[in-house]
Order: structure tokens, then C-alpha cells, then sequence
């Protein structure tokens, strides 16, 4: 066999060129895993219970969603945190040959059939069941060279601008944000609520009852008279935006009688 293309030069080179040229085509199209798995699938649970301490969020959530989680098929263990600004987080890990796609669908339905027990402001604000990776790719954060914008600014910013446009990228399946988010933090004091026989729910009601986005309707729609010429969108102030706005809100009103 040697001989045959020692003496046939011209017709080896040729099939060696051709068996490269083969392997090369094969190479760029065959699927390759690149990187295996190594790690066990992870999900992970969060919710929030806003005003609640670590206790009342382990008594009202923990316990509640881990008692349905629990026996999740192929899940190896689980882990949960509870912290006294209101946060839930939970984190179950499964088999390594478990898919990670089916480990959090049967998560999602687990956690659904605690809903039903969850106390209102959780279910309002939601639970979220999503597959996470134990492993960080990149860790970045912003930053104000002269210090013109503050921790809250830029953090605003960046959730705005800068993650939905990290999510797309292929590849990348979430990505965390640390921070406080901007929003309208409104003190009560104990002592005025008392003297005026208020509690921190009539005071959450009437927030909720007047900071609303409410459709104004139309003037001159139909059914209208023929002489209707006209049609206007009606506009009404929606949302508050300022504190002097919050600070104009009505608690509780009481009418005299002579």
C-alpha cells in the first residue's frame, strides 16, 4: 500500500488535500459542546413582602413555598433566604443530568399552588421562578467620575438603558442588578396616627385610592346629538410625581353637623 503512493505522488497529495478539505467542512458544521455541563441546574424563587421582617416573611412565604418545592422531581437540595427588608429568595438545585428548562417549569408549578396561601402584597407584587447559573461571566458597575450622580441615579439609569440591552445578547440568561431602585419613600409618625385613630392600612388605602392612572374618556363620542362636530380626549392628572403631591393626599375626613 506505501509503495502504491510513493509511486503515485501526484494522486497521494490530491487525497490528502481532498481528506483535509473533508475535515475541515465536517469541523465548522458538526455540533461541538464547547463548554460541557458541570454544574447542577439551578432555580431559584424570589418575591417580596413589603414592611415584613425576616420572621413574618418566614412564617408567610418561606414556609409556604417550601413546604410545595419540596420534592420537586430530581432536586438534590434547597436553600433560602429571608431578610428583614422583606425579601424572599430560594434556591433549589437539582440532578446534573436534569434539564434545566423542565427543572424550572416544575418549579413554576410548584410555587403556583402556594399562591393561593400568599398573603395579597406578595401575590401583587409576584413571585418569580427563573433558572439561574451559580457562575458569574462578568461583574461591572457604573460610577460618576466628578460625583455628580448619586448610587440611585445610576442605578436607574443602568436598568433603563443598560440591561434590557445586556439580555439580548446571545448567550447571556440574566443578569442581576444591585441597588435601590428610585422611588417615593413615604415616613409615617406613630405618635400624630395615634392621636388622629389612624393605622398604616388607611393610609396605604388612600395612597392606592388617589395615585391612580385613570382613563378620562372621550367628549362628544357617540351616541351624540347631529349636531356633534367635534370629538376631544379628555385628559386628567394621573399618577403623583412630586412630594408636594403626596403631602395634599386626604387620610381621612370627617364632616360636622351644626
Amino acid at each position: 500500500m506505501a509503495k502504491f503512493f510513493i509511486e503515485r505522488p501526484i494522486f497521494a497529495i490530491v487525497l490528502s488535500i481532498v481528506i483535509t478539505l473533508v475535515g475541515l467542512i465536517s469541523a465548522f458544521n458538526l455540533p461541538i459542546a464547547q463548554y460541557p455541563q458541570i454544574t447542577p441546574p439551578q432555580v431559584s424563587v424570589s418575591g417580596n413582602y413589603t414592611g415584613a421582617n425576616a420572621e413574618v416573611v418566614e412564617q408567610t412565604m418561606a414556609q409556604l413555598i417550601e413546604l410545595q418545592v419540596n420534592g420537586t422531581e430530581d432536586m438534590v437540595s434547597m436553600q433560602s433566604t429571608s431578610s428583614d427588608s422583606g425579601s424572599y429568595s430560594l434556591t433549589a438545585k437539582f440532578d446534573l443530568s436534569k434539564n434545566a428548562d423542565m427543572a424550572t417549569v416544575q418549579t413554576q408549578n410548584r410555587v403556583a399552588q402556594a399562591n393561593a396561601s400568599l398573603p395579597a402584597e406578595v401575590t401583587t407584587a409576584g413571585v418569580t421562578t427563573r433558572k439561574v447559573s451559580p457562575d458569574n461571566s462578568l461583574i461591572f458597575s457604573l460610577w460618576s467620575p466628578k460625583g455628580s450622580y448619586d448610587s440611585t441615579f445610576l442605578k436607574n439609569y443602568g436598568s433603563i438603558y443598560l440591561i434590557e440591552e445586556l439580555k439580548r445578547i446571545k448567550g447571556v440568561g440574566n443578569i442581576m442588578e444591585y441597588g435601590a431602585d428610585y422611588g417615593m419613600r413615604i415616613w409615617l409618625q406613630p405618635d400624630k396616627m395615634a392621636q388622629l385613630g389612624l393605622t398604616g392600612s388607611d393610609i396605604s388605602t388612600a395612597i392606592a385610592t388617589q395615585n391612580v392612572q385613570a382613563p378620562a374618556g372621550t367628549i362628544g363620542q357617540r351616541p351624540s346629538s347631529a349636531q356633534q362636530e367635534f370629538q376631544y380626549t379628555a385628559r386628567v392628572q394621573g399618577r403623583l410625581t412630586e412630594p408636594k403631591e403626596f403631602e395634599n393626599i386626604i387620610i381621612s375626613s370627617k364632616g360636622s353637623q351644626d
